[in-house]
């Protein structure tokens, strides 16, 4: 059984171009064309009959407000729509913006209560600000309020639109000493701060790490930046790591697959596949 912190459908309302993301591409050019760039409902049918095959007890999927930046957004209701009509295996993370100020608290309490998302997605590169900027208090505060979970991208991005350090960790820290009741997923998880992320997870027992865009097999890899995370991840946080495939960037199957292949021990492997992420998510 299995839980995917972080998948995009393969279906037109999920797959619009973003052109500040167009690095990504050539990134992960290699990764995604191992996953279907077919989008329709033959290709969201072939995708859901994989998540079959893996058990996936809950995939979650989330939208996007960055118009102020970069004029783009993924419909909170197009996510609402999805999890409705497959309640049981869709889970939805709300995304607004916050250079709309109120609106957008607002909006995020309209998204969970009305819509009935799980969570609040902030991808800090996208919006241009740090993880601490004064902007996102309100809606941290929003969140503790409605007690729910908010996923931050913590690390660097690709996007050479905006600056690689919005994501560093440090940043997370400092907003877990002003609010110690947020409940967060660090994800991607850190590169190149991998250490500094470990440390804000090992201070911070509401923090979760999220292996989100990144091939599992790097972990095993002591020259790749990311081997403290098996260090760390199975013993010390092995309750606070969290699968994400981050689909199409990364094929599900083969992420699956390779955390499996971890020396984790079969306790841990459950608990970074499924057991971690249904506690940060809160599933019965």
């Amino acid at each position: 059984m299995i839980i995917d912190m972080s998948s995009r459908p393969p279906l037109p309302q999920f797959q619009k171009k973003a052109s500040h993301l167009d690095n990504y591409r050539r990134v992960y050019a290699s990764s995604e064309r191992l996953s279907s760039r077919a989008v329709g409902d033959e290709a969201f049918a072939a995708y859901m009959r994989d998540y079959d095959a893996l058990d996936a007890r809950a995939v979650v999927v989330k939208g996007s407000d960055v118009e102020t930046t970069f004029n783009f957004k993924i419909e909170n209701e197009h996510v609402a729509d999805l999890c409705r009509r497959f309640p049981a295996r869709f889970l939805g993370f709300a995304g607004v913006d916050p250079h709309k100020g109120k609106a957008a608290v607002a909006e995020l309490e309209r998204a969970v209560r009305e819509l009935g998302m799980r969570g609040l997605d902030l991808q800090c590169f996208e919006h241009k600000l740090n993880i601490n900027d004064p902007l996102l208090y309100p809606l941290y505060e929003k969140c503790i309020e409605l007690d729910i979970p908010v996923n931050v991208h913590c690390g660097m991005n690709f996007s050479t639109r905006t600056r690689m350090t919005y994501g560093k960790p440090e940043y997370l820290d400092a907003v877990l000493v002003d609010l110690p009741d947020l409940r967060v997923c660090a994800s991607p998880p850190g590169w190149p701060w991998v250490n500094e992320l470990i440390a804000v997870a090992w201070r911070h027992p509401n923090v979760w790490i999220g292996l989100v865009a990144v091939r599992p097999k790097y972990l095993a890899d002591p020259n790749s930046g990311y081997g403290p995370l098996l260090q760390y991840g199975r013993s010390i946080l092995q309750d606070r790591i969290i699968f994400g495939s981050s689909f199409p960037m990364m094929p599900v199957e083969r992420s699956v697959a390779e955390i499996r292949a971890l020396p984790l021990g079969a306790e841990v492997e459950h608990k970074w596949l499924y057991a971690n992420a249904a506690a940060f998510l809160r599933l019965a």
